[in-house]
């Protein structure tokens, strides 16, 4: 049953898990800001009736456990499992008497919606990263990325934004819902950034009567490979090799100056990478995975 399943992923979702609940409890909880998604609900339940955010996380999470499932494949729905109980596991621990901490930012609002999006956005870019869930609508944001290729963090911002307008018309004030959206904003920008790929790495696109010496000397001396792609030129009618290569953010400097060294008057376009896959980034020489 348990085959596929990676203890380092699971340790990342025990990670994000705890990261996630500690800023629900220390920061939405205690400032009065909502959240959105099957969260915001369970935050909405506990404002108006008391209920435990732990066991209420739990409840509305089990019809999507079927659905999970059924189209996310065993290994996802194990992870998703994990996340679950571990944010309600965490939630409890974190809301206990002689663990939780004071953190009372009423006054400073701004302060108290960074933070809770920064922990939000952190906690669940780790889950998403290492292909686990929380349940709730991360589950639909992410059959909406496997499936049609949408970003998680917008397609969670939509849903979040219809919980937080039912809580601004139960128990929110219009201060703490702006609020509210601002920690939604931060938090979703920071599940892009993490889904997307922290690395950062560039792209740097080559046009140069050179082309040869420029690829051997990147090969020779930098260990990237290069590509070499067909062009035509729209204004000179002229066919012509553009090469392309992908560094490290850090070996983009060096890059540029193999390149100006052999042609000063080459063409070159350099983009951002979000992320990288293959040899030299996550396989080494012999295809095997690189740990990082």
């Amino acid at each position: 049953m348990f085959k596929g399943i990676k203890i380092k992923n699971v340790l990342f979702i025990l990670l994000g898990s705890a990261i996630f609940s500690f800023g629900i409890v220390h920061f939405n909880m205690q400032n009065n800001l909502a959240e959105g998604g099957f969260t915001g609900i369970t935050l909405l339940l506990y404002a108006l009736w008391n209920w435990d955010p732990s066991i209420t996380n739990l409840l509305l999470n089990i019809p999507l456990f079927l659905i999970g499932w059924k189209l996310l494949g065993k290994n996802v729905f194990i992870y998703t499992i994990i996340g679950t109980v571990a944010v309600s596991i965490f939630l409890w621990f974190f809301q206990l008497p002689r663990i939780q901490l004071e953190i009372p930012l009423t006054e400073d609002l701004t302060l108290a919606a960074l933070f809770a999006g920064t922990f939000i956005g952190v906690g669940l870019g780790i889950i998403f990263r290492y292909g686990g869930t929380t349940g709730g609508v991360d589950i639909i944001a992410r059959l909406g990325f496997k499936y049609y290729g949408w970003s998680m963090g917008k397609t969670m911002f939509v849903f979040d934004f219809c919980v937080i307008a039912l809580s601004l018309l139960t128990y929110l004030s219009y201060r703490e819902a702006m609020y509210t959206l601002v920690a939604v904003f931060v938090g979703t920008r920071v599940i892009d950034f993490l889904q997307e790929g922290a690395y950062a790495a560039r792209g740097a696109m080559i046009i140069s009567d050179l082309n040869t010496e420029i690829a051997n000397k990147i090969m020779s001396e930098m260990d990237r490979g290069v590509t070499v792609l067909k062009g035509h030129g729209s204004f000179t009618k002229q066919d012509r090799e553009v090469l392309y290569c992908v560094v490290a953010k850090t070996e983009i400097v060096r890059l540029k100056s193999i390149i100006t060294s052999i042609d000063p008057h080459a063409f070159v376009s350099v983009s951002v990478v979000h992320d990288v896959m293959g040899e030299g980034f996550t396989l080494d020489e012999y295809k095997q995975p690189i740990e990082k």
